[in-house]
């Protein structure tokens, strides 16, 4: 399958991330440190990531020694798109920029009243990629996972969580 866009790594790393929070039992956290070590991946650059998820509403923080991150919401109310859009922006990834009208002979502007043929293309394509992603939330590859899995899985998050999870102090 072709990929029309290019995603940032960070794209990758904060949904890894957010899956994981929204496997968490009831009131748990994890510490940026320990998201990063279990996907092997730089904290600095994870931190950027999540700071960003929580900037958008989809991470709580909760400072200080036992603090960490956990879903602001329920994992049935995050899309990929959320989480996309949180990192990338809203804009689209194909911005026109009109070199249709460049050149050292351009046509005159009358010629240029209708949107670009390519632009429009990339728009819709645009349009079925951002759909696809707001289909599926966190709670959808939760599901995937958990049907996919042999119980390793399972078993490796488990434990991961046994190690690294918080409690904040009530």
């Amino acid at each position: 399958m072709e990929c029309l866009v290019k995603l940032s790594d960070g794209i990758e790393q904060a949904l890894h991330c957010a899956t994981l929070l929204a496997a968490l039992p009831e009131g748990g956290l994890l510490s940026a440190k320990a998201m990063a070590e279990f996907h092997g991946v730089s904290t600095s650059y994870l931190l950027k990531h999540l700071q960003a998820l929580s900037k958008a509403g989809l991470l709580q923080t909760e400072p200080g020694p036992r603090g960490g991150y956990r879903l602001a919401r329920a994992p049935e109310d995050i899309t990929l798109l959320d989480v996309v859009l949180a990192l990338e922006g809203p804009e689209p990834a194909f911005r026109c920029k009109e070199i249709r009208q460049n050149g050292p002979n351009p046509l005159p502007a009358a010629q240029f009243k209708a949107p670009c043929q390519i632009n429009a293309a990339m728009l819709r394509a645009e349009r079925a990629y951002r759909a696809e992603l707001r289909r599926t939330t966190l709670a959808d590859l939760l599901a995937d996972l958990a049907a996919a899995d042999d119980g390793s899985i399972a078993a490796r998050g488990c434990a991961f969580f046994d190690i690294h999870m918080r409690k904040p102090i009530p």
